[in-house]
């Protein structure tokens, strides 16, 4: 069930059209006018899949799939063929995702944000604050990638743009009293969702895991069930890059959800299917546009519909 209720279709559709181009013109094209799809097709069909982003395990499993639907069916039509890999595709990343009970059984709700720098993590943060917000939730925001003073004034200014309140200090202050700050006073001031962001970039995988579990640590110490989320932010267009930092980031931290941001205008959209796939971990919101308002909660049965729309 949405919650935000900002949900788009059309401009979901609009924003995935290069990843549409590169995967379903491609399918339909190979599959139009044959009566009979043989293996020569499918073949040709697969090598569309593996050039889509969409990784090799999913194509294999989708093509094995195609294979065995077909030989029950007496319908080998190039529509059969494509309904059968909506199908797949939706089935890889229809895992369990979030509920929105949580928000209400959980105040104030703490949200922790991952990433690495570049990938829209300032702007994601801002816009899931004017999504909270819009639906009547008292925000608060903590700026903890104090290794950044530029981190520190765009998440100011998204802030402002969201209408939340926002907590900071100054360069090279430990992150972890920042988030303890942040914690507390949304605690004593009954805020209902706290956004945490967190440094992109540490010099080593050692330094990245022992600050989140210090910031952990200080969360657990003023509320022992969160963070109650741990949201990963990665950038369609990086491609094969968005799959490794999903694989590094799981090292090191538990990640519930994922973000995929600036899928509109880009053919990279089908990296979505591989990153779910190879982590298993469910996507929540995918950002399709600029505006403060093109941060959408996910939905897998539409997202697949909009590609093959």
């Amino acid at each position: 069930m949405s919650l935000f209720k900002n949900f788009n279709f059309n401009k979901l559709k609009e924003g995935l059209s290069k990843t549409r181009d590169k995967i379903v013109n491609s399918i339909t094209e190979t599959v139009t006018g044959k009566a009979v799809i043989d293996e020569l097709t499918l073949d040709q069909i697969e090598e569309i899949l593996l050039g889509s982003d969409i990784g090799f395990d999913t194509t294999e499993k989708i093509i094995e799939s195609v294979k065995r639907n077909l030989k029950s069916e007496r319908d080998r039509s190039g529509e059969k063929i494509i309904d059968l890999i909506k199908k797949e595709l939706t089935d890889v990343l229809s895992i369990k995702n979030y509920d929105s009970k949580e928000l209400s059984l959980n105040k104030p709700y703490i949200i922790l944000i991952v990433g690495v720098n570049g990938v829209g993590k300032t702007t994601t943060i801002g816009k899931l604050a004017n999504n909270y917000k819009k639906i009547g939730k008292k925000v608060i925001v903590g700026a903890a990638d104090t290794f950044r003073a530029a981190a520190n004034e765009q998440l100011e200014i998204w802030a402002k743009r969201a209408d939340v309140d926002i907590i900071q200090s100054t360069q090279g202050t430990d992150p972890s009293s920042v988030v303890f700050e942040t914690v507390k006073k949304s605690i004593d001031q009954n805020y209902d969702v706290v956004l945490i962001d967190t440094a992109g970039r540490l010099h080593n995988k050692i330094n990245l895991m022992s600050e989140l579990d210090k910031i952990r640590r200080v969360i657990k110490k003023l509320l022992p069930e969160a963070p109650h989320e741990t949201l990963l932010i990665v950038d369609a267009n990086t491609g094969q890059n968005a799959i490794l930092q999903a694989e590094e980031f799981s090292k090191v931290t538990a990640i519930s959800g994922l973000v995929i941001t600036k899928l509109d205008g880009t053919a990279k959209g089908g990296v979505v299917f591989q990153i779910v796939a190879k982590q298993n971990i469910p996507v929540r919101f995918i950002g399709i546009g600029e505006g403060i308002d093109d941060l959408q909660e996910f939905d897998s049965i539409s997202f697949v519909e909009a590609i093959f729309n």
